[in-house]
């Protein structure tokens, strides 16, 4: 196929809150150096860092102006000098930091991996970040044994729905909680967990009733603030706490005591980090997840298809706890 000169991204032009600094706009369509391959985007998935970086709140700050798109699924149409792994023409998933919400990407060829030829384009966007973070917090972190309580907060989220669906496959016991039936009631259709917690309201004593008295395991938070505070309280003996995100807005805060008398780890999880730090099991982790969509052991669940030029949708169904699994954009 012909490559165009130009194509259409979404362009972060100014720091700016409810996304004012961003706008579709016609630009170069970038070429691949060596050890790089420029891709047709077909599917990218919009994931909470994406929302951040457009207002500067994200650990990672690129320069202005960027484009933003954590994952993403597509075709291979070109190959940089020296990469062999790949070919055109391949249908491709994968990610880096920057770049998803384009027609086309540029990205390092070890960046992407086949497509499992179970997953539709959709399905495979929506599968990297929040996958590989499931597995990371829950195998590599928290070491979890089959057979343990899996507490999971924001269980509808795209990290959420993820860590149930992973840790169901890892042979975990799961509760899903949320502060919606309604998508308590689509996180059980959809990957039938062993208990659901509305967790308005408080949800401590229900957990330590669906355990019986033993409390949860692992849990695991990618909401912070009130959430957090309250987990304390419900998490086991040699349990882990795992600190995903602070989707509620309010960084929490513990006593060192509190770790101490009830014999729980908190544990810090940053999955992309990790890899970074641990280029190996960086390697293994992404292979580990990859293999298990192959298999058929987990899948994503797609909430939306939105085309680019609506990108405002996507993000807002994510901006608004609207999106039960993960919101697409298709270029």
């Amino acid at each position: 196929m012909s490559i165009p000169t130009t194509m259409r991204a979404l362009v972060v032009e100014a720091l700016a809150p409810d996304f004012g600094g961003c706008a579709v706009r016609e630009v170069p369509t970038p070429t691949p150096r060596p050890g790089e391959v420029l891709v047709r985007v077909r599917a990218a998935s919009v994931n909470f860092p994406d929302l951040l970086m457009t207002r500067g709140e994200y650990q990672l700050k690129p320069p202005l102006p960027f484009t933003p798109g954590l994952d993403l699924s597509g075709e291979v149409v070109a190959l940089g000098e020296g990469v062999t792994s790949l070919a055109i023409g391949d249908a491709v998933v994968g990610g880096a930091r920057l770049g998803g919400f384009a027609e086309y990407a540029v990205l390092p060829a070890e960046a992407l991996k086949p497509k499992p030829a179970r997953l539709s384009f959709a399905e495979g966007a929506a599968h990297g970040a929040a996958y590989l973070t499931a597995y990371v917090a829950l195998v590599r972190r928290a070491r979890l044994e089959p057979g343990e309580w899996v507490l999971v907060h924001g269980s509808a989220g795209g990290v959420g729905l993820a860590a149930v669906d992973m840790a169901r496959a890892l042979g975990a016991r799961v509760i899903a909680a949320s502060a919606s039936d309604d998508k308590l009631e689509a996180v059980q259709a959809l990957y039938a967990p062993d208990a659901v917690v509305n967790v308005t309201g408080g949800f401590r004593d229900r957990v330590k009733e669906i355990t019986g008295g033993h409390g949860a395991d692992v849990i695991y938070d990618p909401v912070g603030g009130d959430v957090f505070d309250e987990s304390v309280r419900c998490v086991a003996f040699d349990g882990r706490l795992l600190v995903i995100g602070f989707t509620s807005g309010r960084i929490p805060t513990i006593s060192a005591n509190m770790p101490l008398i009830k014999g729980f780890s908190v544990v810090g999880v940053r999955a992309g980090e990790y890899g970074r730090q641990f280029p190996e099991k960086g390697r293994e982790n992404s292979q580990a997840v990859w293999r298990m969509a192959d298999e058929g052991l987990i899948r994503p669940h797609v909430h939306a298809e939105v085309p680019l030029d609506r990108w405002r949708e996507a993000f807002n169904l994510l901006a608004e706890r609207k999106v039960v699994g993960k919101a697409v954009i298709v270029p």
